[in-house]
């Protein structure tokens, strides 16, 4: 009976049970290191992976027996796509299952920040009465950037239609995405006109650092910044500096360069203390598609996907 691999720390049972259906012993192992993968991945004909389970050309190449690598969620960057297209090894993400929470998370970061929710909440619970020092501002008539309009870009887009504001957005792998709500634009124009910037894209090398010291200089209006995207895709430390300089308004965030950011290890802790001691600062620790009905959505996405990869082959 061929094998799949699980490592996910938590994975729902429409998985385990759809491949068991597919004619697959499941075994799970949450959260292996690379020698244990080294160790037993040559019996597996699949494996299916979240964002910390790394599967470069090293370990692909004890992957003798693989067919398939399903991704629980979107990005991909702890993958080695091109060496696994080399090795003929299918792989499926499933981005389509968790973008509404996404796009419902990012809203939540960016109401939470332009009205200091955050802040006065733990004021309130410390006895702090501090009406005017929190006064907040309406999104109403601003302009909100998005930067990247896949599945989680045009989620957020979507919420967005409930309140008036204009809508710009660039991706660079589209033309002609512009509806009756959204403006396509370039990236200056987007820096320079944006109230609100929200992160959308992939990682990609070329996305390393992609707001940077130099872009933020672009940003004309001071704008509010949500990144919910990867993160190595903004340059803490320009962030900080931009949020202390007030040339970004305001942070919501949910993904680090580190995580969890306490490993300290591409930003210093001493860094990420300072971001989070602001006030203007909204930090969550990377659950934006991490809801009750995103896990059941993803593992139905990644199944069917897996279920037309298998009638194929």
């Amino acid at each position: 009976m061929p094998k799949v691999l699980i490592t996910a720390k938590e994975v729902d049972d429409i998985i385990i049970n759809g491949l068991k259906k597919l004619g697959y012993e499941v075994n799970h192992l949450p959260g292996p290191s690379e020698a244990d993968l080294l160790e037993i991945i040559a019996v597996y004909e699949g494996i299916i992976v979240t964002t910390y389970t790394k599967l470069n050309q090293k370990v692909l190449d004890q992957a003798t027996n693989l067919k398939f690598i399903g991704r629980v969620g979107s990005g991909l960057e702890n993958i080695d796509l091109e060496y696994a297209k080399q090795k003929g090894i299918e792989v499926m993400s499933s981005p389509e299952g968790n973008a509404n929470a996404v796009g419902e998370h990012a809203l939540g970061l960016l109401l939470g920040v332009m009205n200091k929710i955050s802040q006065a909440n733990q004021e309130v619970k410390n006895g702090i009465w501090q009406r005017e020092e929190n006064r907040g501002e309406e999104l109403d008539g601003k302009t909100v950037g998005i930067i990247g309009l896949g599945h989680t870009g045009n989620a957020f887009a979507r919420k967005l239609r409930g309140f008036d504001v204009k809508v710009l957005a660039y991706d660079k792998f589209k033309t002609h995405y512009g509806t009756d709500w959204i403006q396509e634009v370039s990236l200056d124009d987007l820096f320079e006109k944006s109230d609100v910037i929200s992160l959308h894209i992939p990682y990609l090398q070329e996305n390393f650092h992609f707001i940077n010291q130099e872009k933020i200089a672009k940003m004309i209006r001071k704008p509010y910044l949500i990144h919910t995207c990867r993160g190595e895709v903004i340059d803490t430390k320009a962030v900080l500096s931009a949020l202390e300089t007030n040339s970004i308004k305001g942070l919501g965030i949910d993904m680090y360069e580190d995580e969890p950011w306490t490993k300290g290890k591409n930003v210093s802790l001493e860094i990420y203390k300072e971001l989070f001691s602001l006030d203007q600062v909204i930090a969550t620790p990377h659950i934006g598609g991490w809801t009750i009905e995103s896990k059941i959505k993803l593992a139905h996405v990644l199944m069917d996907k897996i279920e037309a990869w298998k009638m194929r082959s």
